[in-house]
């Protein structure tokens, strides 16, 4: 059993213009390919992607930003509750507008959602998660996980966020050691 909990509930909950401010991130980690013939292996990214409660297909970590954190905390915080995993936020990929049949209140009666996305670098993965009951984990390619992506809006992070940062040589910003 996990000695972590997950926050539950909307009366934190941060707004602004009418829309539910999300935070969320995709996580990712490095693995290295079959070695090539100048004893040289290929750096392959992974990103991490659950599964969704609500019906198919997989999701990026994300939930609501709450009054006692920044936004990064919330989005650390649902990598951690969502996804067991932990690491470092090393790049914020930018806002993403939605609109969502499930999250409409009385602060956003029609569901719009404004999601502040992060690429995760994962450090450590969890045995033991607040919802690793509902979720199950999955470490992707970055095609299979366009393939994958339930949600247009993350689908688009992945795309034109991570993947642009990705192809601009994010290497050269992350510490890549095996630590």
């Amino acid at each position: 059993m996990s000695d972590l909990v997950a926050r539950t509930g909307r009366h934190q909950q941060r707004y602004e213009e009418g829309y539910r401010l999300i935070a969320g991130c995709i996580p990712f980690r490095f693995r290295y390919g079959e070695q090539n013939g100048d004893n040289t292996s290929e750096k392959i990214v992974e990103v991490l992607m659950i599964n969704s409660t609500s019906g198919p297909g997989l999701l990026f970590p994300k939930g609501g930003w709450e009054n006692d954190e920044t936004v990064k905390e919330a989005a650390v915080r649902e990598a951690i509750e969502e996804a067991g995993v932990r690491g470092d936020l090393v790049h914020f990929l930018g806002y993403y507008l939605f609109k969502s049949k499930t999250l409409q209140d009385e602060f956003s009666p029609e569901g719009l959602c404004r999601a502040a996305m992060f690429a995760l670098f994962v450090k450590e993965e969890l045995d033991c998660w607040p919802e690793q009951c509902r979720r199950k984990r999955s470490w992707l390619k970055i095609p299979e996980a366009i393939e994958c992506c339930r949600h247009p809006w993350m689908r688009k992070a992945l795309e034109e966020g991570f993947l642009k940062w990705h192809e601009e040589g994010m290497v050269s910003t992350i510490n890549n050691d095996d630590d």
